[in-house]
């Protein structure tokens, strides 16, 4: 699959480059994309949650009532799940949410949600750039240019680049990240996804 490759200003430079199919023309694995998603979206669960059970509640131990002759249930302690004020049944306790999958499947996942969005045409090539400073309205006019200002971008750079990095920083409809920091769930959340030219090689290394 022949990608052109694109200038800051939005115009073809004149190279294209191959997309490789065994990263952007599988077939996708659809279950492999919702459980990496999955694991993602739990990871991001801090899990502090926690209500406090009958051990846990201040409150007298005597035993309200005699056992026997009310006409009603045993009640033995104030702190009983079933009176207002007592513990809670079975609440929430902390947690790790997180659970294991392997290098396998989580590179299949990326390579179909690659996939799905070369099939789409939502993958743009950009000869590789810089800023001299970080400046959000130099990173503006680079998404104008390329036609992307309106959607949610996620822009992959070949390698860490503070400035560029900071200029986007601002903006709530983009986000930068390096090959290394791409996940499936970034990949699917965006309408637009940008490669650096830089950035491929290390991509289907990684992948393929």
């Amino acid at each position: 699959m022949e990608v052109a490759v694109l200038d800051i200003k939005g115009k073809e430079t004149g190279r294209k480059v191959d997309l490789s199919d065994s990263v952007f023309g599988i077939e996708p694995n659809d279950h492999a994309v919702y459980l990496d998603v999955k694991q993602y979206l739990a990871n991001q669960r801090q899990g502090t949650h926690k209500a406090k059970e009958r051990a846990e509640i201040t409150g007298s131990t005597r035993k309200l009532k005699k056992q026997k002759g009310t006409g009603t249930a045993r009640a033995g302690s104030i702190k009983s799940p079933v009176f207002r004020g007592g513990g809670r049944i079975f609440g929430p306790r902390p947690r790790n949410y997180g659970f294991k999958l392997n290098k396998n499947l989580k590179r299949l996942a990326r390579k179909s949600a690659l996939s799905i969005k070369a099939n789409d045409k939502a993958i743009t090539i950009v000869e590789d750039f810089s800023f001299d400073t970080p400046k959000t309205k130099n990173f503006i006019e680079v998404l104008k240019a390329i036609g992307i200002q309106e959607k949610k971008s996620l822009i992959v750079l070949g390698e860490s680049n503070k400035n560029v990095y900071l200029s986007s920083r601002n903006l709530k409809g983009s986000e930068v990240v390096s090959v290394s920091e791409l996940s499936t769930y970034k990949i699917l959340n965006a309408n637009s996804i940008v490669f650096m030219e830089g950035s491929l090689e290390g991509l289907e290394s990684n992948l393929s």
